[in-house]
């Protein structure tokens, strides 16, 4: 009984949070201009604000991430001969344990991946992100001041920190494994991410061996009715969805 009313309470108060609170407001219009008899833009205001519901509601946006996230799976026994962990946020003015500056949870969580892989494997980690805005700061240095103060070797830590696009990680990441002779690099990144950034190392000669970490979306196929509650998470996920489907397409046909 207590569980119901939690549940309950939480579906409520989607509503009177962004953005269910302005699904509302757009009802409440759609009303107003039913009764003013402008029927053809009520209509227009109403599948706005029903593709809008949908797009925001965890139900949509996890069957969207599960099926992008899907592409690809990590292998069981990964073998390569280095590590690439792209950079993906970080702030420069942050303070850390070991000094300024720290990594957003998107790498913080491909950095865990990448870490237990080199722990596993012995391999060396390739850092790959610079300086994205001058407001941020840069991934690969503070991934690498990380990954010492974990207790990573220094001469197991190579850096690229000057990208600060995908197609920059790829590209300056295959200069740099061309120099050292690296053939058969695992590379890290977020599950949602991973199809782009295949792609782009595809395209500058390099194959590599995906291993998806930093998932938005569980597996599993369960429905609950709060499911279908509007929430600003549902559609971030369902914007990172679209985006990596645009820039997908823009990589292929256009870059």
């Amino acid at each position: 009984m207590l569980d119901n009313v939690i549940f309950f309470c939480k579906f409520a108060a989607s509503w009177l949070l962004p953005p269910g609170i302005f699904l509302l407001a757009l009802v409440y219009l759609v009303r107003r201009l039913w009764k003013a008899a402008k029927r053809r833009l009520a209509a227009f205001v109403s599948s706005l604000a029903l593709i809008m519901y949908l797009l925001s509601t965890p139900l949509i946006s996890s069957l969207l991430v599960k099926e992008l996230e899907g592409t690809y799976n990590p292998p069981e026994n990964p073998t390569g001969d280095v590590i690439i962990m792209l950079g993906g946020g970080a702030f420069g003015d942050v303070p850390d344990i070991d000094g300024m500056g720290v990594l957003t949870s998107i790498p913080s969580s491909r950095l865990l991946t990448a870490v237990r892989l080199h722990k596993k494997l012995g391999l060396p980690i390739l850092l790959s992100g610079g300086q994205v805005y001058q407001n941020t700061g840069n991934e690969a240095d503070i991934a690498r001041r990380v990954l010492l103060s974990l207790g990573v070797a220094p001469e197991k830590i190579i850096v690229e920190n000057k990208s600060r696009t995908t197609g920059q990680n790829a590209r300056f990441s295959a200069e740099i494994l061309r120099e050292k002779g690296l053939l058969h690099p695992i590379l890290v990144t977020s599950a949602a991410h991973m199809e782009r950034a295949v792609l782009n190392f595809a395209k500058n000669g390099v194959e590599v061996t995906a291993y998806p970490t930093d998932y938005l979306a569980s597996k599993a196929t369960t429905f609950h009715y709060n499911y279908l509650a509007p929430s600003a998470e549902a559609l971030f996920d369902t914007s990172v969805v679209l985006r990596e489907r645009l820039r997908t397409m823009v990589t292929k046909y256009i870059e």
